[in-house]
């Protein structure tokens, strides 16, 4: 994997790991969040997407929207 794309998937998974810890949501309580918009998915799953930085803008923006974070701040 090139370099470049190890860093863009650091970079996501840091601003949505960022976001659930500014909100002290855990892993376990972010499952029942996502369940409350009816996005369906356990508790390892998640933590693996997550620790991979592999997953959809679609997942971003679910967890993103499940724990109430209406922006992102993208720069430093």
């Amino acid at each position: 994997m090139p370099v470049q794309e190890k860093e863009w998937e650091d970079r996501v998974k840091g601003l949505l790991k960022a976001e659930l810890k500014r909100r002290n949501v855990t892993y376990a309580e972010l499952v029942g969040k996502l369940a409350d918009i009816g996005v369906m998915d356990s508790e390892p799953n998640i933590r693996n997407k997550i620790s991979r930085g592999k997953f959809t803008a679609v997942f971003l923006v679910q967890c993103l929207n499940a724990i109430g974070c209406s922006s992102l701040q993208l720069q430093d």
